[in-house]
């Protein structure tokens, strides 16, 4: 099918063969966060992406059996891609490369793009409630090209595009002060100079836990020192 491969009889390699090309696993991802992706909403959630390399990985991921596209009828009218069982099951494989890559976010080169349904992935995997007891909770996050809303309730915690009609907190300015306050990386007031606004009350913040987080490398450095 022209795909490269390792040519190693490992389990590791052959799912490299597969998944290991740039750009894959990132098509997995938006194929998680949104069920039903027609073509221009993959193209949207990954800035960057050539329109002929986009088609060549759809291809040889339906070519797996990983992807499957539909033929939506009126008033969409167009084809939308989903993720076969087996393309699903590839999530924990993404939350592993989450909970192990977020160690760099700290240092943004900050030309990074950024889309709002990304948040849902690090919120659902890396946070806790830690006041379950306490009322339903709601923050509205301004970053990207729409709205996400954070809510808290009962223990478990959820994200939503969209508003929220009446907000305990709105953060809003640059991804990467909004995450760094969120995860615990930055302090409220340390993120306002870099340009986070806020409107209600930061206390919310609090019933925000976030175990297992890795330490970034070079404070993991300068422990060791």
């Amino acid at each position: 099918m022209g795909v490269r491969s390792y040519r190693q009889y490992c389990a590791v390699a052959k799912a490299l063969d597969v998944v290991g090309d740039r750009w894959t696993l990132l098509i997995v991802r938006e194929l998680l966060l949104q069920s039903g992706c027609r073509y221009t909403d993959l193209q949207h959630g990954l800035p960057g992406i050539a329109s002929n390399l986009l088609s060549e990985r759809l291809k040889q991921l339906e070519e797996h059996g990983l992807v499957r596209r539909e033929a939506a009828p009126p008033p969409v009218a167009t084809t939308l891609y989903h993720l076969t069982e087996a393309g699903r099951e590839l999530e924990p494989v993404l939350a592993a490369l989450l909970r192990w890559g977020v160690r760099f976010m700290p240092t943004p080169t900050g030309d990074e793009a950024f889309r709002s349904q990304w948040l849902a992935f690090p919120v659902s995997e890396l946070l806790c409630d830690g006041e379950p007891d306490d009322p339903p909770a709601a923050i509205e996050v301004r970053t990207g090209e729409q709205p996400t809303v954070i809510e808290i309730d009962g223990g478990e915690i959820t994200t939503r595009l969209g508003a929220a009609a009446t907000p305990d907190l709105v953060l809003e300015g640059d991804a990467p002060a909004i995450l760094g306050v969120l995860f615990g990386m930055l302090e409220v007031s340390d993120a306002r100079t870099l340009g986070l606004r806020t409107e209600g009350s930061t206390q919310v913040l609090r019933r925000l836990r976030y175990p297992d987080l890795p330490t970034p490398p070079h404070r993991a450095e300068q422990v060791e020192e």
